[in-house]
C-alpha cells in the first residue's frame, strides 16, 4: 500500500473524501513493459456498491488524466476493502482496536514476519498487538501489510464485520 503522504494517496484522497467515501488504501502494481494496475480501496458506513466504485472511478480517472502522476499505461481499479479489510493509515489502527488482525512485517522481528492477534491500539507511530500471550509494539513503518481477520461464528450467531 502507498503511504499516507504519497502523491498518489493525496490525489486519491482529494477525490474520494469530498464524494463522501473513506479512502482505505492505494496499491500500485507495475507489470513491467505491459503497464501497471492502480487499485483504490474505498468504504462507506452503508457499504460499497458497484455504482459507488463506478462513480469514484469516473471522477478519479478524470483527475489522473489531468495530473498525470504515473508514467506509462496503467489500469485503474476501484474496489471495496472486503471482509479482510486492509489497515493502512494510523487512524485505521486506532479505529479497529479490539479486533483481530493479521500483520506481515517487512523484515523479521524476533524471528517472525507474520503475527496474528488482538489489536490493542496505536500510539506514537507504534501498533500495539496482543499475540502469542505477549504484547508486541510494532513501528508502523515496519509493517508490509495488515488486515482485519474475519471472525466466523457458530450457526445462529452473528459474525463480526468491519462496522461492529
Amino acid at each position: 500500500m502507498q503511504s499516507a503522504d504519497s502523491s498518489i494517496t493525496k490525489l486519491a484522497r482529494g477525490v474520494v473524501e469530498p464524494m463522501g467515501y473513506e479512502l482505505v488504501g492505494v496499491e500500485f502494481f507495475p507489470h513491467g513493459a505491459s503497464g501497471a494496475t492502480l487499485r483504490i480501496y474505498i468504504d462507506h458506513e452503508r457499504g460499497i456498491t458497484l455504482d459507488d466504485c463506478t462513480a469514484v472511478s469516473h471522477q478519479l480517472s478524470g483527475v489522473l488524466d489531468v495530473e498525470d502522476p504515473l508514467p506509462g499505461h496503467y489500469d485503474l481499479e476501484v474496489s471495496s476493502p472486503g471482509i479482510d479489510r486492509p489497515l493502512v493509515f494510523p487512524e485505521h489502527f486506532q479505529r479497529f482496536a479490539g479486533r483481530r488482525v493479521r500483520i506481515r512485517l517487512a523484515e523479521k522481528l524476533e524471528g517472525r514476519r507474520r503475527l496474528e492477534g488482538m489489536l490493542l491500539g496505536f500510539d506514537a507511530g507504534t501498533i500495539k498487538l496482543d499475540a502469542d500471550d505477549r504484547l508486541w509494539e510494532i513501528p508502523l513503518d515496519d509493517v508490509e501489510s495488515a488486515r482485519l481477520v474475519y471472525e466466523f461464528r457458530a450457526s445462529g450467531e452473528t459474525a463480526r464485520n468491519d462496522d461492529d
